[in-house]
Formats: structure tokens, sequence, C-alpha cells
């Protein structure tokens, strides 16, 4: 990203959660893991956490920051900035195992100087996220997030459950053992689908959403429960060649390029936040079906990706943009 919108209010978040969130902080919806697997067991070793940053560029944040979890004990491992438009973005990976105070101090300690500096902050623990994933009738998404599950190429993480408004992937999830909830749809029962979808994330406690291919269109209520939490792949380059058929609407424009991008989904259809995009080249030898097959092969690629980097809070959402550190 090269450029950043202009600060906003200091009252003001970048993300779903507020500028005093806790440690190891989860949504309001579902409810948070229990506090057990907290991000400080002090002595762990070799427990790790993210410290992700915020707010109006100011001179020495940086330096401040890396002050205080020093004098907390805490063993920077890595750390990544990003500044433009009057903004400064910073994500900092430590290392806990030597930590010298406890979790309610560091917290106070992040806390007091976030406000200090008119910085929104989130802190993450090393631990399994849970993975819905939703899916239609189109399968290549959904089974390649499930191979690289399988074969541990994906972070570690837990995909507990697949839903789908048709029976098409029930084959898919029962080979790879994974609990799977076919939800019929029409227009007059959407509403009460979509009640049914809640119920089982919420009792599942799902934190992140992963439409592979799922050809509904959410509702505001639905989206509202989960900001920045729901990943979408969108088969086009976006803004280009929305809606339906976009290879057919390819091939008669007879482009020499097409693409895949996965976002966030916000209420502003296939508008939200982008989290990747890939493209490939194309000539006016391809038939759709061809355009197709090389879509496919993006989808695919541009959807681990996003999850990927959600997985591993690499991350911030700023006015409708995304800032996602290496």
């Amino acid at each position: 990203m090269n450029t950043i919108a202009k600060p906003r209010p200091k009252s003001a978040t970048w993300s779903d959660e507020s500028v005093v969130s806790p440690l190891d902080v989860g949504a309001e919806d579902p409810p948070r893991p229990a506090r057990k697997s907290s991000l400080l067991s002090p002595r762990s070793e070799g427990e790790m956490g993210t410290l992700m940053v915020g707010g109006p560029e100011k001179r020495g944040i940086h330096a401040a920051l890396a002050q205080l979890l020093h004098e907390h004990g805490v063993h920077i491992v890595h750390s990544g900035q990003h500044t433009g438009g009057g903004m400064f973005f910073e994500r900092i990976r430590f290392d806990l195992s030597e930590v010298s105070t406890g979790r309610e101090e560091l917290d106070a300690a992040i806390r007091a100087m976030c406000t200090q500096w008119g910085l929104d902050y989130r802190l993450y623990g090393d631990r399994k996220k849970r993975i819905a994933i939703l899916v239609s009738k189109y399968e290549h998404c959904l089974y390649d997030l499930l191979v690289r599950y399988r074969s541990g190429d994906l972070p570690p993480c837990e995909i507990a459950m697949i839903l789908s408004n048709h029976t098409d992937a029930a084959d898919c999830a029962e080979h790879f053992q994974i609990p799977f909830r076919q939800l019929p749809v029409t227009a007059e029962t959407k509403a009460l689908q979509e009640q049914q979808i809640v119920g089982l994330l919420r009792a599942a406690n799902i934190e992140l959403i992963v439409l592979a291919r799922y050809m509904q269109i959410l509702s505001p209520s639905f989206v509202d429960r989960y900001p920045n939490r729901i990943i979408n792949v969108h088969h086009s380059f976006l803004p280009a060649f929305i809606g339906a058929n976009p290879y057919r609407q390819a091939y008669t424009r007879g482009v020499k390029l097409i693409g895949a991008t996965s976002h966030y989904v916000t209420n502003d259809l296939d508008q939200g936040p982008i989290l990747e995009q890939e493209v490939v080249r194309c000539s006016h030898r391809d038939s759709v079906e061809d355009l197709r097959r090389k879509g496919r092969d993006l989808e695919k690629r541009v959807l681990a990706a996003a999850v990927r980097w959600h997985l591993e809070d690499r991350v911030l959402v700023h006015e409708n943009k995304t800032v996602v550190f290496e």
C-alpha cells in the first residue's frame, strides 16, 4: 500500500475492537476462549505474541514501544512499520519466555502508552483460531484449503465446520473428517437460514469465516457481527467484471489479463478491504473454459494467502484499506 487515508479522530479505531483492547482479545460474538489459554503464562518456553498499533504518525513511537516491551522483559524478534498520509502502523512479534511481569501489568502499560500517543492497538497470543468455511457448489477453493490444512501448510488453526446451501461438498467434508451441515436457502427462508448459521458459529466459538465460493449475499446484520473476520474470494481482478459470469464478460471483451481477489466482506458488495490479488496472462486463443481454469488457480492462491495472513495476525484495516505486514 502506497498511501493511507488521512488520520482519524483519536477516539476512532482501525479494527473491530477498541483502543483499550485486552490481551488475547476476541470478538464479543462469539465468546472469547477461556482465560487459562492467555497470552502471558510467565516463563512459558517459546511462547510468542503479536502487538499491532495504528494511529497518527509521531516521532519516537517505535522507540517508545520497544523500550516499554524491554522494561517488561519481552524480547522482540521482529517488527515492521508503515507510514503514509500522516499515519503510523506497526506490527511487533515478541518472545515471552523471559517476561518479567504478568499479563495485567503489561496490558495496563501498553494501554496507558497507546492512550498517551493516540494509538489504537491489538494484542494477540499464539493460539489456534477456529474457522468455519461456507461453500456452495464450486469446491476447488474448499479442497485447496483442506489439503493445506491437513498437510500443515496453513498456520496453526482448527477448521471446525463446513456449511453449505447445497450437498455437493458433503463428500469432501467426509473425506477430510470435517463436520458438515447443509442449510438450504431460498429468498423466503434466507433470514431463518442466516439465524441458523449464526447459531452454529456461536456454538462452535468460530473466529474466522471463509467464503470459499459461497454464492449467497450475506445480510448487513450478519456482516456486522463479524467485522474484518469474513474473508471472501472474488473471481475477478476487482473492481473489473463484478457481478455474474465474469469469465464470459472477460472473454467477450477480449482481455489479455484475468485475475482474482480476496477481501474482507463488508456491506458494500465486493468492495471490502482487499487482502490479495493475482493476475495471469491470457490471449485470443483462450476459450471461456480456459479462462475459468486459469481463474480457479488464481482463486485458490489468493484465498489461501488471505487466510494465512489473517491467521498470522498480519493485517491492519484502515478506512477500507489494508496494511499487510510481511
